[in-house]
């Protein structure tokens, strides 16, 4: 390999995208909790349940693996040189928007935690489809190349 990672840089590769396997897996998974949340009367069991649930997986599965998914992707952009390539300032735009919906994900969360959800279930069903209308645009971009 030519770049500064040299040798190491099919195991940057693979780990960057079990990170983002990881990230998406969670981004995927914390607005189908939100819906059920919904349903959960405030101070219930059924809602002390969701609220750890939600918690674990936001802090103990997606912000590491999102952490580590942007770290190793920006390692593995350096080693490229593919800053000025149209396919890459696309993925970072809508890598930066997955973030955005991380952050209102985190926000929504920390409603839930404290019984303050504003939102109704319908709402979070949208909100579910954010996460998946981003990858797609990520992986073609990544994978095709087509600007």
């Amino acid at each position: 390999m030519d770049g500064f990672l040299g040798d190491y840089y099919l195991w940057v590769k693979a780990l960057h995208v079990i990170a983002a396997i990881a990230t998406m897996a969670g981004m995927l998974y914390l607005p189908r909790l939100f819906i059920y949340h919904c349903d959960a009367e405030a101070g219930s069991k059924q809602s002390e349940t969701f609220k750890v649930m939600e918690r674990r997986l936001l802090r103990a599965i997606i912000n590491p693996a999102m952490t580590v998914a942007m770290i190793l992707g920006l390692m593995l952009a350096a080693d490229l040189d593919a800053w000025s390539e149209g396919w890459m300032q696309a993925k970072l735009a809508l890598f930066l928007a997955l973030g955005a919906v991380h952050g209102y994900f985190s926000r929504w969360r920390r409603d839930f935690a404290a019984d303050e959800n504003r939102h109704t279930a319908k709402f979070y069903r949208y909100m579910n489809e954010i996460p998946t209308v981003l990858m797609i645009g990520i992986v073609i971009l990544v994978i095709v190349k087509p600007f």
